[in-house]
């Protein structure tokens, strides 16, 4: 049985990634959907870890939550990229708060 150390470390590394990308693209809203999609891919890692270790399904159930929420997140943040793609013919975050008002 693997140890629930190296899960852990395992979401760590994934979620410092997500952040990494996160701080370091900021142009790209593909990429930041990505990373974020990442973060939440290291919070479940974590959930089925210490479900499975606590002998526990409660987990397992938040995982399926997060999980609905991630789909809808990225219908929603696609669709609102499409539109925004149409309108500048540019995903540019930079170009994005030109939108104000």
């Amino acid at each position: 049985m693997i140890p629930l150390s190296n899960y852990l470390i395992v979401a760590a590394i994934v979620f410092g990634l997500s952040l990494a990308g996160i701080i370091i693209n900021r142009k790209n809203i593909i990429i930041l959907l990505m990373c974020i999609e990442l973060m939440l891919l290291a919070v479940n890692i974590n959930f089925v870890a210490f479900s499975s270790y606590l002998r526990d399904n409660t987990g397992e159930v938040f995982v399926f939550f997060i999980l609905t929420v991630a789909a809808a997140e990225a219908a929603i943040g696609l669709a609102i990229l499409m539109v925004l793609f149409r309108k500048r013919e540019t995903i540019n975050v930079e170009e994005i708060d030109s939108l104000k008002g």
